[in-house]
């Protein structure tokens, strides 16, 4: 394993417990006593926040999914590095749970397949969106790779050029058995607890209907300050294109739930889409 083919951690011991044992316990705290069927899905829609604020929503969610050997990581990009579709298509991601594989097979036919999709490590240097996935992943999975990609970039055609190009991709190379997608995203950014509720019940909405262009609409209509608004339209488009028929909310709370603190909150929706 080549250490600069590593991308390490830049949030553990901040968003998570850099500790094993200690970060462990508390995904483990999250889904106790919850006992879940799994389900094979196309796609998941998670948050990204701390875990003392969101965690509890991606472990739940993922607890009751049969990960796939490849995950399909689609999140926004904070930093503003790199192109506007970055996907890291060789080495491994570090967690305190260990390596992840990056599946450079698929990674390479998804480059091919892509007008849009750019080979890059620098945009994913400082992004926490798609790391905070990873260890819970881990925790419900050992033995699966991954294929990251921020995008920074909301303009809706392009984005939809983009789901299509991967779903191609994907039913040519007799993928869909073996992939999915996690879409990583936060809901409305520091409103009041009623106000996020009532902007992220539209979104949600919208989400589990499959419907990316009622998301748009939503979105824009409402100011909704959703950060992942971009990988949320490709999950959805390359989802049903592969041939999701419908999306379930399995849990939706805010940083308020946590805090106690109502008065200026983010929301945090955990979707399945199968």
């Amino acid at each position: 394993m080549n250490q600069y083919n590593i991308r390490r951690p830049c949030v553990a011991g901040q968003f998570y417990p850099d500790d094993p044992d200690e970060l462990s316990s508390l995904i483990s705290s999250f889904v106790a006593g919850k006992v879940t069927q799994k389900q094979d899905v196309l796609g998941c829609f998670l948050p990204h926040a701390g875990y003392i604020y969101s965690g509890r929503v991606a472990a739940q969610t993922l607890s009751g999914v049969n990960i796939k050997d490849t995950v399909i990581l689609l999140g926004p990009n904070h930093s503003g590095n790199g192109p506007a579709f970055s996907l890291m298509h060789q080495g491994y991601w570090q967690t305190p749970l260990g390596n992840i594989e990056i599946d450079s097979r698929s990674a390479n036919l998804f480059l091919d397949g892509s007008k849009y999709l750019k080979a890059d490590t620098f945009a994913h240097a400082d992004e926490h969106s798609l790391e905070v996935e990873l260890p819970i992943l881990q925790y419900f999975r050992k033995d699966f790779k991954i294929i990251p990609v921020t995008i920074k970039t909301d303009e809706l055609g392009i984005l939809k050029i983009v789901a299509e190009e991967l779903a191609g991709v994907i039913i040519k190379n007799n993928l869909k058995g073996s992939v999915m997608f996690i879409a990583s995203s936060d809901m409305t950014h520091y409103e009041p607890q009623k106000s996020a509720e009532k902007k992220d019940a539209l979104a949600i909405e919208a989400i589990i209907a499959l419907d990316e262009d009622k998301l748009d609409a939503a979105v824009k209509r409402l100011s909704i300050s959703m950060c992942g608004f971009a990988p949320a339209v490709v999950l959805l488009r390359a989802a049903r294109l592969l041939g999701a028929k419908k999306g379930k909310l399995i849990k939706y709370q805010t940083s308020g739930d946590a805090s106690g603190d109502t008065s200026s909150v983010v929301g945090y929706a955990g979707i399945t889409i199968y």
